[in-house]
């Protein structure tokens, strides 16, 4: 991961704590990836395989492929990058490349 993207995430996360995000609990994170084709979208998908993972492989308006990999874990910084390193080393062969990772939190119905 770069020391931009390192950045970024710091700043996600702070962003999250300032919010109330409960970083003591697991969450699906989701990791981005887009893909000039459908093959290297699905290949690269199907690395990805266990219990707490979960891909989605879908065709963006310009055309391009989207791989979206949910991954249950705590939202950590040291977690985040070593997965978000680990993911772009796996879609990179496949001409992917990393747009990210977001998280989405549940907010308590009053």
């Amino acid at each position: 991961m770069s020391s931009s993207n390192d950045d970024i995430s710091s700043s996600v996360l702070r962003q999250m704590k300032a919010g109330g995000f409960d970083f003591t609990r697991i969450h699906p994170i989701e990791f981005y990836a887009v893909f000039p084709d459908e093959v290297g979208a699905r290949r690269a998908a199907g690395q990805f395989r266990g219990e707490s993972l979960n891909a989605q492989v879908s065709e963006r308006d310009d055309g391009a492929w989207h791989l979206e990999l949910s991954k249950v874990m705590y939202a950590t910084h040291g977690g985040i990058g070593a997965f978000e390193q680990a993911f772009e080393l796996v879609v990179s062969p496949y001409g992917g490349e990393v747009e990210g990772w977001g998280v989405k939190q549940e907010r308590p119905i009053a």
